[in-house]
């Protein structure tokens, strides 16, 4: 395998860019929520070992997802993949060149880029024997490059390919080197690869489990009303729990308001309820909590102010940056779903 001559050292991308590595045309689009909901659990399987008697393989595909005509998904067996445009989108290079990796693949007399690319693929352990597999599904034949595939490709395009090497290319690999690309393919089609629920989601469903109802009849809790943004962080990739409880921030901000403003002249008084954390957070020592919860007639003006004073305003992002544990793609990210206005500016 042809020497580097220099290294890319991977970035801590957005992930906005990380979607934009698949596809310009689906950069800056808004993604919702439903981008990234769970749809599917992993299944109980072993992994298939892709032999070289197999041209198609008795995989199916699991769960599939088309974004502006680039086509990933995750086969039965859990492999992540991208379809032939997706990866060359990513490398910055015509289909063409990537069907001819696959038809080039087992000639007898390597072409370089193959064996370069083989190389990259043995160095990270890997060894397949084509570079994609055929998978029929729903009556056509769709051709699935893994993503270890795909990085090898990627790298080979952004390192190794000497004039040929593509701008577009060492700009992705930075963003998608290690396992990136695969995060963000199950990210995107909603494929769970732990095959259960994952911990931030279980430590913020067992708060729900003890306050959803905790507030007396005719008021609401900042709690319960801060769903929408402790699930966005959590789809973001933050780790919500002990160290993290973005409703207090809230409750702060919008309790300083509330005074600030009056508003009990408008809505009434604000109540107390218990509010209680799960045993395994310090914070149960001292439960029950007593926190304030609101009259219902003020949950408009509470609406308003979350999206135009907290989010819009800048709170949001000042909060996190203030938690050094979260990422700078995880606050970007939270920050563009929750706040697209930020990032426009």
């Amino acid at each position: 395998m042809a020497d580097k001559k220099d290294k890319i050292d991977p970035i801590d991308a957005t992930f906005d860019e990380v979607v934009g590595a698949i596809s310009p045309r689906v950069y800056g689009k808004e993604i919702t929520s439903m981008d990234r909901k769970i749809n599917k659990l992993a299944p109980v399987r072993r992994r298939k070992k892709i032999t070289s008697d197999q041209g198609t393989f008795d995989l199916g595909i699991d769960i599939e997802r088309d974004i502006e005509g680039i086509g990933m998904g995750v086969l039965s067996d859990g492999t992540p993949y991208l379809n032939q445009r997706g990866l060359a989108a990513l490398c910055g290079v015509q289909n063409a060149h990537i069907g001819t990796i696959s038809s080039q693949w087992k000639e007898s007399v390597q072409k370089p880029r193959i064996s370069t690319i083989k190389g990259i693929l043995l160095e990270a352990g890997a060894d397949f024997a084509q570079p994609h597999i055929e998978v029929p599904h729903k009556g056509v034949v769709h051709f699935c490059y893994p993503a270890e595939i795909c990085l090898a490709v990627l790298e080979y395009y952004a390192l190794d390919a000497g004039s040929n090497v593509r701008p577009e290319a060492r700009k992705n690999f930075r963003l998608l080197a290690g396992s990136k690309l695969k995060e963000m393919i199950y990210s995107q089609v909603g494929y769970d690869p732990t095959g259960g629920i994952a911990e931030p989601l279980r430590k913020w469903h067992e708060r729900i489990e003890l306050n959803h109802q905790s507030a007396p009849s005719g008021y609401f809790s900042i709690f319960n009303e801060a769903h929408t943004v402790i699930y966005e962080l959590i789809m973001a990739g933050a780790e919500i729990g002990e160290k993290m409880v973005p409703d207090i921030s809230i409750g702060q901000h919008w309790a300083k308001y509330w005074d600030a403003n009056d508003l009990e002249s408008r809505f009434g008084d604000r109540e107390k309820f218990p509010h209680r954390y799960p045993k395994d957070h310090p914070q149960a020592k001292s439960n029950p909590q007593i926190a304030n919860c609101y009259p219902l007639d003020a949950l408009g003006e509470y609406r308003r102010w979350l999206q135009d004073v907290y989010l819009d305003g800048g709170k949001f992002n000042n909060y996190l940056k203030g938690k050094k544990e979260i990422p700078p793609s995880v606050s970007q990210l939270a920050i563009k779903r929750l706040s697209p206005k930020l990032i426009e500016q």
